[in-house]
């Protein structure tokens, strides 16, 4: 269970993005967080996947509250979310190849030993060929680029999935591939997802239930 309580946060002081937003992701719930570009929602995800400490309020999980963030985080807690953020090219390095790019967490947790398996197993389910794999970001499309940081997402075995606008800008049968994988993965692990966007239709096809940005401030 994930429970956001009055959660308050931005990046400037006295000048926050989210103010006083609760929300709440069950065991196995995939709910969608929609509002307008702008609003909040992005921060509100970073919040609830352990990357940006909130200026106040409270941030459960499994019922404890969280009580450090980002690197200084408790591994168990840490490892729990996989996140896909919408701009794949600023969330790769430039310089991996997208081998390295999946590989990054199972090396950053020092289980480098299971890099080519997972990855094996990976790399079909995110539709991924195995010329693909050597590339570096800079010579694959948009769209090849969000599947591979979606392997990176997967890659530990997350329990929860932050998904923030992850098929912006992309055509429609590669959206539709990559909520096919997430969807996938749900299933055979019953992982909860957080999906942010601002595509109503999409939202609602895709989880049990759509919260309005506009209902939560």
């Amino acid at each position: 269970m994930l429970e956001l309580r009055s959660i308050t946060a931005g990046y400037a002081r006295n000048a926050p993005v989210v103010r006083d937003v609760s929300l709440t992701v069950a065991p196995g719930e995939s709910v969608g967080l929609l509002g307008p570009s702008g609003c909040g929602k992005s921060t509100l995800a970073r919040v609830a996947a352990l990357l940006h400490r909130p200026d106040s309020g409270t941030l459960l999980l499994d019922g404890e509250p969280v009580r450090r963030w980002r690197h200084r985080a408790p591994r168990e807690k840490r490892t729990a979310f996989g996140v896909v953020f919408q701009q794949a090219r600023l969330s790769a390095d430039p310089r991996l190849p997208l081998t390295d790019l999946i590989a990054e967490p199972l090396r950053a947790t020092g289980r480098g030993a299971e890099v080519t398996g997972r990855i094996a197993e990976l790399a079909p389910v995110v539709g991924l060929t195995p010329d693909l794999l050597t590339r570096r970001p800079h010579e694959v499309s948009d769209g090849q680029l969000q599947r591979a940081c979606l392997a990176r997402a997967l890659v530990l075995r997350p329990r929860m999935l932050v998904c923030d606008e992850i098929t912006a800008m992309l055509d429609a049968s590669t959206a539709a591939a990559l909520v096919a994988a997430v969807e996938d993965y749900r299933a055979a692990t019953g992982a909860a997802l957080l999906a942010v966007g601002h595509d109503r239709a999409l939202l609602q096809r895709w989880c049990d239930r759509t919260v309005q940005w506009d209902s939560l401030t």
